[in-house]
């Protein structure tokens, strides 16, 4: 491991606590907000370019379009969540 592989391991370490504290504090918005954030850190470290995250992120959508779920009580009552979408 480089030296500069370590030193976003040990920023990587720092920003799940961080995430793991707002988390606990209730402070939702902020800790999905760090997500991304974490995400981006952890891509870097496993050399993962946003070109692989899209292509995944497509296949993904492809392989949920043609693959419909049967409705569900928890479905029908809350409205879904947007999916993740990534902007460089």
């Amino acid at each position: 491991m480089s030296h500069s592989d370590e030193q976003l391991q040990s920023v990587l370490e720092t920003l799940e606590g961080c995430r793991k504290v707002l988390n606990e504090s209730s402070s939702r918005e902020s800790a999905e907000l760090l997500s991304i954030v974490i995400l981006d850190v952890r891509m870097k470290l496993k050399g993962i370019d946003s070109a692989d995250l899209k292509a995944l992120c497509d296949e993904m959508l492809r392989s949920a379009a043609s693959e419909p779920l049967p409705p569900s009580k928890q479905t029908q009552d809350q409205p879904r969540r947007p999916l993740l979408r990534v902007v460089k």
